[in-house]
C-alpha cells in the first residue's frame, strides 16, 4: 500500500513555517556575519535583535547607554549601521522580522532606504516590524513616548506600508511578554486583542485609510505569541486567539473576506521559563513548547524562533542557536507532522479548553473596552497591576511546590553537566571594547555629514509632529540626511514628551499562604526596633536601560508584604538618580536588578556614587542573569549579595536581605 495514501493523510504536506533565530550582538558587522552563517545553515528568515539603546532611542555615546551597547542586540545608530547589517544580504529575497517598538518607524525607514540602495522594490519587501508599544508599558519597558503619541506613530507606519510596502506586516501584536509578565492564557488573549482593537481603531480614525481598505489593513496585522511548557493549553490558546480574531474583525470592522480575517502569528517559545539550574532540561522544554504552536494545523504558527538552551545563563553562542534551528528542522522535515490535517478537530477536550479561554478572554476584553480602551487601562495601572498580581500567584505556586519545575524545586540532585563545565565559556562573551568603538563610530558619523541638512530634517520632523501629518516622510528625510537614532527620538521627545508607566505595585496581591513569611515579618520588625527606626526601608533600583522589571516588582511586592517600606521608582534610571533616591529616602538597603548583562558597568557606578555621597556603608545587593565569575567581581567591588535565577524562593531572598542589613549595622 502506498504510504502516502494512508487514511487521514493530506494529499500534500503542509508547507513548513518560516524558521528564524533571534540574533544580534556587538556590532552591525558581527551580526551580519552571524546572519550569513545562520542562512547558510538553512534558516529561512531573519529576526533582528536590537540593543537597548537602539530600542529606547539613544545613541551609543549617551550616558544611559553605558554598559548596554551591543549586549542584548545589535546597535543601529544611523544609516551606515543598517547598511553594514545587511551588506551582501539581498533584502528583496529576505523575510525580515525586526523586534523594535518605540522607534519602529525609524528602523523601518533605515531598512527601506538600504533596500532601495540595493536596487530592491519596496513593494517586494516582506517582513515585520513588531511596532506594538502597549506591551512595552506592561513588561519590557522600551517605551519612549506617552501611549497616545505612540499609537499615532503606529498608525502612521501602517498607513505608509499599506501604500508603499503592501507585503510588509507593519505591526506584530505581541502577547509574548504579557505571558512572561504573569498573564494567564485568558489574560494573554484578552489583553493582546484589546491592543489590536486600539491599533485598528487608531488606523480607522486617523483619516489616512479609506473605510473600504480596512480589510487590507487587517490582513497585514500579525501577532507574536509566547508558548509555555503546558503545551496542550497553549494549543487551545492559539485556537481561541483565531476564533476571537475572526469574530472581532468581522463584527467590529466589517471585514467580510475570510482570508483577510485569518489569524496570522509567529512565535518565540518561552525564554524566561528556561532555568539556570540543570540547564540541559531546557532542551525538552523548548521542544514541548514548539509543539504547542505546531501540532494544530488550523492554528499553526507561520514563523517560529526558538531560544537556546543556555539563555538563562547569558548570551547564546552560534552553536547554541544552531541547535535550536535543528530542532525545528527535525520536526518539519523528519517527522510526519505536516502530512496530516488538524489533529484536534472534533476533540471534546480541546473544544472545552478553547471555549473556556474564549469566554474568559471576551470578559477581559470587554472590561478593558469599558474603561475606555487599552490606553486608559495602561494609564490607570489596571493592566500592569493585573499582571503583577498574576505573576505573584504564579511565583507562589512554584515556591510551595504546587507547580513543579524540574531541577529547581524538585529533583534537584544532579550530576555535573558537561554543557556548563567550561564555565563562562558556555555563553557568548561581548567584548567591552564594542561600546567604545560604537561611541567613536557615531561621533565620526556626525562629523562627516551635512549639518544643515540634518538641522532642516529635524526641524521638519518636529514641526510635523505637532500636526496630524503622517511622520514617515519626515522620518525618511532624516534617514537620508544622516540623522542618528538618538537625534530622531530626541526630536520627538521634545514634542511628545517622555513617559513613566505605572509600576503596578499598588494593586498587587501579597503572598497569602506563605508559612515562612510570618517569621520574616518578625525579623523585619525586630531589626527596625533595634535600629531605632519605624520600618526598614528598601530601595529597588533598575539602573540603565534594562526594562525587564518582572523580578524587581516581585521582590518589591514580597518585601512590602514582609513589612519593608519599599521605594521603587520604575525602570531606566541613571546611577546618579538611584544614589539620590537612596540618600533622600534614607534607605537601609539598595537592591539593584539588571538582566541585560550590563551589571559590570551599572553596579560599580552606583557603588562609586554612594561612596562619593558619603555612604560607603550602605549595603547593596544585586539580582540578575549574572555568571559566576562576574558575581565574584561584584562581591569584590563591595556588593553584599548576588542573587541569580537559581534563587527562586522570594521569601528566602527577603530573609537574606534582613541578614544583610543586620550585618551592615553590626547587629547579632
Amino acid at each position: 500500500m502506498d504510504e502516502k495514501a494512508l487514511p487521514g493523510r493530506l494529499p500534500e504536506r503542509d508547507r513548513p513555517w518560516v524558521m528564524r533565530t533571534y540574533a544580534g550582538h556587538s556590532s552591525a558587522a558581527a551580526t551580519n556575519a552571524l546572519f550569513r552563517r545562520n542562512l547558510a545553515k538553512g534558516q529561512t528568515g531573519l529576526s533582528v535583535a536590537f540593543d537597548l539603546p537602539t530600542q529606547t532611542g539613544y545613541d551609543p555615546d549617551h550616558e544611559l547607554a553605558t554598559g548596554e551597547v551591543g549586549r542584548v542586540g545589535v546597535p543601529v545608530a544611523h544609516l551606515g549601521d543598517m547598511r553594514a547589517l545587511f551588506e551582501g544580504i539581498p533584502i528583496a529575497e529576505m523575510n525580515t522580522s525586526m523586534t523594535i517598538n518605540a522607534p519602529a518607524m525609524w528602523l523601518l525607514g533605515l531598512y527601506g532606504t538600504v533596500a532601495v540602495e540595493q536596487g530592491a522594490e519596496l513593494s517586494r519587501c516582506a517582513g515585520t516590524t513588531q511596532n506594538d508599544i502597549i506591551k512595552e508599558y506592561l513588561s519590557r519597558g522600551t517605551y519612549i513616548f506617552p501611549p497616545a503619541a505612540s499609537l499615532r506613530l503606529t498608525a502612521d507606519v501602517i498607513a505608509y506600508t499599506l501604500r508603499e510596502m503592501p507585503r510588509w506586516n507593519p505591526v506584530n501584536i505581541c502577547s509574548y511578554h504579557l505571558q512572561e509578565a504573569g498573564a494567564t492564557p485568558v489574560q494573554e488573549v484578552g489583553f493582546a486583542l484589546a491592543t489590536a482593537v486600539a491599533v485598528l481603531d487608531a488606523v480607522r480614525d486617523c483619516g489616512q485609510v479609506p473605510a473600504e481598505r480596512m480589510g487590507d489593513v487587517v490582513q497585514r496585522i500579525s501577532f507574536f505569541v509566547n508558548a509555555g511548557v503546558r503545551f496542550v493549553e497553549e494549543i487551545a490558546k492559539m485556537r481561541a486567539f483565531g476564533t476571537l480574531w475572526d469574530e472581532i474583525t468581522r463584527e467590529r470592522y466589517g471585514v467580510t473576506n475570510p482570508k483577510q480575517r485569518r489569524f496570522r502569528y509567529g512565535v518565540q517559545v518561552n525564554s524566561l521559563g528556561l532555568t539556570e539550574a540543570q540547564p540541559e532540561n531546557n532542551i525538552q522544554r523548548i521542544v514541548l513548547e514548539m509543539l504547542g504552536v505546531t501540532f494544530s494545523r488550523d492554528a499553526r504558527a507561520r514563523a517560529v524562533q526558538l531560544p537556546a538552551w543556555n539563555e538563562a545563563l547569558g548570551l547564546p553562542r552560534p552553536w547554541d542557536q544552531q541547535w535550536s534551528l535543528r530542532m525545528q528542522q527535525v520536526l518539519a522535515y523528519e517527522s510526519d507532522l505536516l502530512e496530516y490535517p488538524d489533529l484536534f478537530e472534533g476533540s471534546h477536550v480541546m473544544t472545552a479548553l478553547v471555549d473556556g479561554i474564549v469566554t474568559g478572554a471576551r470578559t477581559e476584553l470587554a472590561k478593558v473596552l469599558e474603561m475606555g480602551g487599552v490606553v486608559a487601562a495602561v494609564e490607570t495601572g489596571y493592566l500592569k497591576s493585573a499582571l503583577v498580581a498574576s505573576l505573584a500567584e504564579r511565583r507562589r505556586r512554584m515556591e510551595v511546590g504546587t507547580d513543579v519545575v524540574v531541577g529547581v524545586n524538585r529533583f534537584t540532585e544532579t550530576e555535573p553537566s558537561p554543557l556548563t563545565a567550561a564555565g563562562a565559556e558556555a555563553i557568548e562573551q561581548v567584548d567591552p571594547a564594542v561600546e567604545e568603538a560604537a561611541a567613536n563610530s557615531v561621533r565620526e558619523w556626525r562629523a562627516g555629514r551635512d549639518d544643515a541638512a540634518v538641522d532642516a530634517a529635524l526641524t521638519r520632523l518636529r514641526k510635523e509632529a505637532a500636526t496630524t501629518a503622517n511622520l514617515m516622510d519626515a522620518t525618511l528625510e532624516c534617514v537620508r540626511a544622516g540623522v542618528t537614532t538618538g537625534e530622531w527620538a530626541g526630536a520627538l521627545r521634545q514634542v511628545f514628551g517622555e513617559y513613566r508607566a505605572p509600576t503596578g505595585l499598588t494593586g498587587a496581591a501579597g503572598a497569602s499562604g506563605d508559612a515562612g513569611l510570618a517569621g520574616v515579618r518578625e525579623r523585619v520588625a525586630a531589626t527596625a526596633r533595634e535600629l531605632g527606626s519605624g520600618r526598614l526601608r528598601l530601595l529597588v533600583g533598575k539602573p540603565g536601560l534594562d526594562g525587564h522589571s518582572n523580578g524587581a516588582e516581585q521582590i518589591a511586592v514580597r518585601a512590602r508584604d514582609a513589612g519593608f517600606e519599599v521605594v521603587y521608582q520604575g525602570i531606566r534610571l541613571t546611577a546618579g538618580q538611584i544614589v539620590a533616591a537612596a540618600m533622600e529616602e534614607d534607605v537601609d538597603l539598595v537592591g539593584l536588578s539588571v538582566l541585560s548583562g550590563s551589571h559590570l558597568a551599572a553596579v560599580p557606578a552606583v557603588l562609586d556614587g554612594l561612596r562619593a555621597a558619603g555612604r560607603p556603608d550602605l549595603p547593596v545587593v544585586v539580582g540578575g542573569i549574572i555568571p559566576n565569575p562576574d558575581a565574584d567581581t561584584l562581591r569584590a567591588a563591595g556588593v553584599a549579595r548576588v542573587f541569580t535565577p537559581r534563587d527562586f524562593a522570594l521569601t528566602g531572598i527577603i530573609d537574606e536581605l534582613v541578614t544583610v542589613i543586620r550585618e551592615a549595622n553590626d547587629l547579632p
